[in-house]
């Protein structure tokens, strides 16, 4: 075959590298300067009131935190003040579970799966005796229970001492949970998800939200 002469406009056709496929080279790059992709650390998604968070067992929506007041029965008792973050929790399971209880520090979170057990962190810290106190709303009732398919309101709760200003806001670590095989056990179920931290496994934080304490002029 004759070559084409110079100056010919008949010029090799250009390569066409699809976009993909530099991104690709790009993203690979970039995780190569990183470490590697099990050094790759996502931080926990920063959250306010209103937010749903999808915790893999529940979708949660934070709806607030408020100041309550409980007037005393007799007129000797004095009011109690509380502190109360409230909940719209949806069971995505198919198994009754209970609301729980947060664990005093997140390295005693264990591997329970109750929607409370995955507030890891409450911050400011609640005062030994001062609770918290937890339960969902069934109509006029308090349950323990969140039934599957079912939106329920959650209610976590502490008390404050007389005459104890209230927190301007409060700032929730919150975990989340997968459907898979124990460590020990390798039956399948929902269980907290969590990362070595030295010598022990603690929860993952997946999201940090900050909730503005209502007072109602109630404090």
């Amino acid at each position: 075959m004759t070559e084409a002469p110079a100056g010919s406009s008949e010029h090799r056709r250009p390569v066409v590298v699809p976009v993909i496929a530099l991104l690709t080279v790009t993203v690979v790059g970039i995780v190569a300067l990183l470490g590697g992709l099990e050094e790759v650390e996502v931080p926990p998604k920063t959250l306010s009131q209103g937010a749903v968070l999808d915790q893999g067992l529940y979708s949660t929506r934070f709806v607030e935190a408020r100041v309550t007041v409980e007037k005393g029965e007799l007129t000797f008792e004095e009011d109690k003040r509380f502190v109360e973050m409230v909940f719209d929790v949806t069971n995505l399971g198919d198994e009754t579970m209970s609301v729980g209880m947060p664990p005093a520090k997140p390295d005693q979170a264990g591997f329970g799966s109750s929607f409370a057990n995955s507030l890891v962190r409450i911050t400011p810290a609640i005062k030994e005796g001062k609770g918290p106190f937890t339960f969902a709303l069934a109509g006029e009732d308090q349950t323990n229970q969140l039934h599957p398919g079912t939106t329920t309101k959650v209610v976590v709760r502490y008390r404050l001492d007389a005459g104890e200003r209230p927190p301007e806001q409060m700032t929730l670590d919150v975990a989340a949970f997968a459907y898979e095989p124990g460590f020990q056990d390798e039956t399948v179920r929902w269980q907290m998800i969590t990362e070595q931290a030295g010598e022990k496994w603690v929860p993952t934080v997946q999201a940090k939200v900050t909730l503005p304490v209502k007072t109602g002029g109630s404090a």
